[in-house]
């Protein structure tokens, strides 16, 4: 009997303790769930977010990520000795922190629930949106017209590209079994039941975006350490509520630690990028990053990538290029 795609939260994939992509790497749809986000601090999963039992813990992860990004997120500090950040600058670098925490927490636990072409695309856009909504209507941000039109052309990018695949093809070209009336019927009401989540971890994400986004370039790096330290505080928290477990293998905490330092990285690449940019330009353009680890599948693997996919990368193309004339 066929099953239901995997990715729609219904049924299994076959082998759950096996990469399901050619030579191991997961498919080109999902390659990019599986990299650290080039803006966000958070990590996105490295570990693909099983199904209960199969092996991953996802909050765990998060939390072990965090604490990696933490630490590392000292080293500026120790590098350029640099003072007491004000205390508005911390207070904006908690608010991120919050922002982070919540935001994973919550985006790790739907993706670990629903369908991830729901949760993902659902928590991109609003976690983009959102900034540029607040740089415009609060900060005053006046890009240029070419500028707007790679926004606006942007968002819709993001979704399709961070869609992935949604049952029309298999890694290799295999073509996928048709899902039943049944298995559709459950997996739309499965994506909607992780709307709200998905939607909560939108904004947290959001709220990490904009707070970065408001610490001064005097305050130095402390901010940052600041930001990292109450995520970790704050994944820690909700543990009890979900239920997760710190404990993991080495090699999956190694892995996440790994990721934490790649977020780490990414989060002071942003904060520069505000420095320079309007922040309704920087957050767009850091949050194309899926259009990357999709290209990369499709020139070095040689995966095929859906029609969505190839519109939206098109779009991300365009967007990036207008945005660029600001």
């Amino acid at each position: 009997m066929g099953q239901a795609p995997y990715e729609q939260g219904v049924g299994q994939h076959p082998h759950p303790g096996v990469p399901h992509g050619r030579g191991g790497m997961p498919p080109p749809g999902d390659l990019h769930r599986h990299l650290p986000p080039p803006s966000l601090g958070p990590v996105r999963p490295i570990l693909s977010p099983r199904r209960p039992g199969h092996g991953i813990r996802p909050r765990g992860v998060s939390a072990w990520a965090q604490t990696g990004g933490t630490v590392v997120s000292l080293a500026p500090v120790l590098l350029t000795q640099g003072a007491t950040a004000p205390a508005s600058a911390l207070a904006w670098g908690a608010l991120s922190g919050l922002g982070t925490g919540v935001g994973v927490a919550c985006l790790y636990w739907s993706m670990n629930q629903g369908p991830m072409s729901v949760v993902v695309p659902v928590s991109d856009v609003t976690a983009v949106g959102l900034p540029v909504l607040a740089g415009i209507a609060l900060l005053g941000d006046r890009p240029s017209l070419p500028a707007l039109t790679g926004i606006a052309l942007g968002l819709p990018a993001l979704w399709l590209v961070s869609r992935g695949e949604r049952g029309e093809a298999r890694p290799g070209g295999e073509a996928r079994p048709a899902e039943t009336p049944a298995a559709a019927r459950a997996g739309r009401a499965q994506g909607a039941d992780r709307l709200p989540p998905a939607l909560v971890a939108g904004v947290g994400l959001a709220v990490h975006f904009f707070a970065l986004a408001r610490i001064p370039a005097t305050a130095g790096w402390w901010p940052v350490v600041v930001s990292r330290a109450v995520s970790v505080a704050v994944i820690l928290a909700l543990f009890p509520a979900t239920g997760a477990r710190l404990r993991l293998p080495r090699r999956e905490v190694a892995a996440a630690a790994v990721a934490g330092v790649l977020g780490t990285v990414a989060t002071v690449l942003y904060l520069l990028a505000t420095r320079q940019e309007l922040l309704s330009v920087a957050v767009v353009l850091s949050a194309l990053y899926p259009a990357v680890p999709v290209l990369l599948a499709l020139t070095f693997l040689r995966e095929r990538i859906t029609r969505p996919q190839a519109v939206g990368l098109l779009g991300a193309g365009v967007a990036i290029g207008l945005i660029a004339l600001n």
